[in-house]
């Protein structure tokens, strides 16, 4: 199903299990490239080409250090690397079925272009599909229940809302109602009005709460698309996080869902390179900053894996 891992060679089932994962597939090119996406050029100290950024240079560099590790026999925690697939369209048949064949997870890091920065939290994603109910009638009469006002008056509470609980690393819930449809013709009042919305879940949330809530408040009927993409965090003061602490590297909370939302152990996302290349015309990495990941990688790692 398009996914690679490996374990370390020496390998202990006694021994917790730390998870190194980072996505191979890419987004479709888009038509502003100028160079062939798909033939990789290094130039002025960088490389191109479809996914160098996001997430080819945190999958080579996460090889790197996993290959750095692999002949160890002194290690007090194991390491499983995941070349996974389908990470940008949030597919079934990536990590998620990779997973339940591993030991049980102590922790991940999860690849992705950070800059090398601590992503110690990450939102969840919940899509949900509305519709108000209404009845239909002749638009120049006084006659039926209009679905587009009902759906209003719920998508005002949507705006004017805000969950009470407040991450201290991901800040408040966003929640945006997105798409809006209803009517046949302009005479005819509509009984049905349709809208989506998308939410953003904080860590101090589970997505079927966020369901609940709106359920007991909108008169709209509610069928969420998927309750796969939960929110993700690493305590501040996990081993991990320290030693990237103790680099002079940052800890934030990510707006942006990846793999993480799929996993159910504590994981931070770190990776080179910086999100704001992804998916762009002529996406690059420069060399000095994969370089930097793998160095990085390491350190941490060997603040982690004690020599047993």
């Amino acid at each position: 199903k398009n996914n690679i891992w490996a374990f370390n060679r020496h390998f202990d089932a006694a021994r917790p299990t730390i998870l190194l994962n980072s996505h191979h597939d890419t987004v479709k090119p888009n038509s502003s490239w100028t160079l062939d996406p798909f033939e990789p050029v290094t130039r002025d100290g960088k490389l191109y080409g479809l996914g160098s950024n996001d997430a080819g240079g945190c999958l080579v560099s996460l090889l790197v250090t996993f290959a750095w590790f692999f002949e160890r026999d002194d290690l007090s925690h194991n390491l499983v690397m995941v070349a996974s697939a389908e990470e940008e369209i949030s597919g079934k048949e990536g990590i998620e079925i990779v997973v339940p064949e591993l030991p049980e997870i102590d922790f991940a890091i999860v690849g992705e272009p950070t800059g090398m920065d601590l992503a110690v939290a990450e939102k969840g994603l919940l899509v949900l599909d509305c519709t108000a109910y209404g009845k239909s009638g002749h638009a120049a009469r006084e006659e039926g229940e209009n679905a587009i006002y009902k759906a209003l008056d719920d998508i005002r509470w949507i705006r004017d809302y805000r969950f009470p609980a407040i991450s201290p690393t991901l800040g408040p819930v966003k929640m945006s109602a997105t798409i809006i449809n209803a009517g046949t013709q302009h005479n005819v009042v509509p009984d049905t009005c349709t809208f989506t919305l998308d939410i953003r879940v904080t860590d101090q949330y589970t997505l079927e709460e966020i369901i609940e809530i709106l359920k007991e408040n909108l008169k709209s009927e509610i069928s969420p698309r998927s309750i796969r993409l939960k929110p993700s965090s690493i305590p501040m003061d996990h081993p991990v996080v320290q030693a990237g602490l103790a680099l002079g590297r940052a800890a934030y909370g990510s707006p942006t869902t990846s793999d993480q939302a799929l996993l159910s152990c504590p994981s931070l996302k770190m990776g080179p390179g910086h999100s704001q290349r992804s998916h762009t015309a002529d996406e690059f990495i420069f060399v000095a900053e994969l370089e930097e990941g793998i160095v990085q990688y390491i350190t941490m790692l060997n603040k982690v894996i004690r020599v047993s």
